[in-house]
């Protein structure tokens, strides 16, 4: 194997533990919103304060979610790339 063919599979190595402990973290956040939402729910629902962080968990729940979504295409583009 060459210098370069072994750097290139180092490299893609790395980016899959890289991919592997962003999807931890990203599941994490996204268990710890979902948590959060839930508790909301029994909140008063017309408090301005409740329905603001209600507003920014949902919309940080679903960048999460489409992070996720992206991370997850990009880690099956290094699985065909490395084959």
């Amino acid at each position: 194997m060459s210098k370069d063919q072994s750097d290139a599979r180092d490299n893609v190595s790395i980016d899959q533990k890289l991919v592997e402990e962003g999807t931890i973290q990203l599941r994490n956040e996204i268990e710890v919103l979902e948590v959060w939402l839930r508790e909301l729910e029994a909140s008063d629902e017309n408090d301005v304060e409740v329905i603001a962080a209600r507003k920014s968990y949902n919309d940080m729940l679903r960048s999460r979610k489409e992070m996720l979504s992206t991370l997850a295409k990009q880690a099956k583009l290094q699985a065909v790339a490395a084959e």
